[in-house]
């Protein structure tokens, strides 16, 4: 019900209680500033939230918590924020960095593994994610790599393998077939859909900048 509506519906029955009535039209006038008041405080309101707001309401959000857009697009420099909050909240543990991964990611915990890898390489660690979500997301892998660099304790280095579904065959003079690795029609999927993507590697290495 518009504010319009509820106006007249409060008028004495003594009233016309009719929108095109000379007393509903003089209404009309304030209900308009009313309705346009109450849609722009509604949409202030969903603009607080991250997943939501825009241009310069976003970057009122990410000043909120020293994370700043550079070139950023919306739609990256949302994930900036949500990871800097993740980030400022962190005690630098595995599960910690887990579950950060998985909020800039969108992704669920049980898709993101993170394993130390101090036998091989000192100060290390190995991280492993779906590079289908990347690309979803809108970051390319070095910029990933590098937000990764960021998440973790400092001197220490993070390798990371963006996993694909593409294998090659363990038979070399032979044909193999699989329903879930490269890129035929996926197991579970649409009818005519078309599966699988490359995996990639990270080393640390230069990017694009982004304010981390």
């Amino acid at each position: 019900m518009n504010s319009l509506d509820r106006m007249l519906l409060r008028l004495t029955d003594a009233y016309i209680k009719d929108p095109d009535s000379n007393l509903g039209k003089t209404l009309a006038l304030a209900a308009e500033q009313i309705d346009d008041l109450r849609r722009s405080v509604e949409k202030t309101r969903q603009w607080r939230d991250i997943d939501e707001a825009e241009g310069e309401t976003l970057d009122n959000i990410g000043y909120n918590v020293q994370q700043w857009r550079g070139q950023a697009d919306d739609s990256v420099y949302r994930i900036l924020i949500k990871s800097k909050v993740a980030r400022n909240l962190s005690d630098g543990s595995v599960n910690t960095i887990i579950g950060i991964l998985a909020i800039t990611l969108d992704t669920d915990k049980k898709n993101v593994t993170v394993d130390p890898t101090w036998d091989e390489e000192p100060a290390s660690v190995y991280i492993e994610v779906p590079a289908e979500r990347l690309n979803e997301v809108g970051l390319s892998l070095n910029q990933f790599g590098r937000l990764c660099n960021r998440m973790i304790a400092a001197g220490v280095k993070a390798n990371v393998l963006f996993e694909g579904t593409f294998q090659f065959s363990s038979d070399y003079d032979s044909v193999n077939s699989d329903d879930e690795k490269g890129f035929n029609e996926l197991v579970n999927s649409e009818p005519g859909d078309i599966g699988g993507y490359f995996g990639a590697y990270y080393d640390p290495a230069e990017d694009e900048e982004l304010p981390l």
